[in-house]
């Protein structure tokens, strides 16, 4: 089985990150992956977001059209992508910076206060760990294991950045609610 993701938001947000850590997790979890980077012109402040696909088989095409879940981090991602999520799809969304909730009623739709959270621990830089947090604590498409173990790898340069990244993948996990 293939889960296709689209996550979205704002440069500065740590999206491409959120995507390469699943993908990297995906991997250890000895699956096919691919990751599609997509930024907007401006490097902070502009638009970004990514495609990742996650599968027990070979990928045909890294193309995500339909995903089954969409993170978005900020209202104009909500926006543009919402309506591109399958029916009985997962949308994931920080309702500290999103003012509604989605619009289709045949999506699960999930709340998470991420910045509001990342400011409770000290760094607004991990609004994203606490997104996919919430993003493995709703879905069993990698395991936290992995992507416990890739955060350990992709911040081996700092380590002083694992502990709290870690505290906030923790924190996004056992903080979810549906709206």
């Amino acid at each position: 089985m293939a889960t296709e993701i689209i996550i979205s938001g704002f440069g500065g947000q740590g999206i491409m990150l959120i995507g390469q850590l699943i993908a990297y997790a995906g991997m250890l979890d000895k699956k096919y992956v691919s990751w599609i980077p997509s930024y907007g012109p401006e490097m902070r402040g502009g638009t970004a977001n990514c495609s990742v696909i996650v599968s027990d088989k070979i990928i045909g095409a890294p193309i995500v059209s339909e995903p089954q879940i969409l993170i978005a981090m900020n209202n104009p991602s909500l926006d543009k992508f919402e309506a591109l999520v399958r029916p009985g799809g997962i949308v994931i969304l920080n309702s500290s910076l999103i003012e509604r909730s989605s619009i289709r009623s045949d999506i699960t739709t999930i709340g998470i206060r991420a910045n509001d959270m990342a400011n409770k621990l000290g760094n607004t830089k991990v609004a994203n760990m606490i997104v996919l947090g919430a993003f493995l604590g709703v879905t069993k498409v990698v395991s936290s294991t992995s992507v416990l173990k890739t955060i350990h790898k992709v911040f081996n340069a700092k380590p002083e950045l694992i502990h709290v990244n870690q505290i906030a993948l923790e924190y996004g996990q056992s903080a979810i609610c549906t709206v």
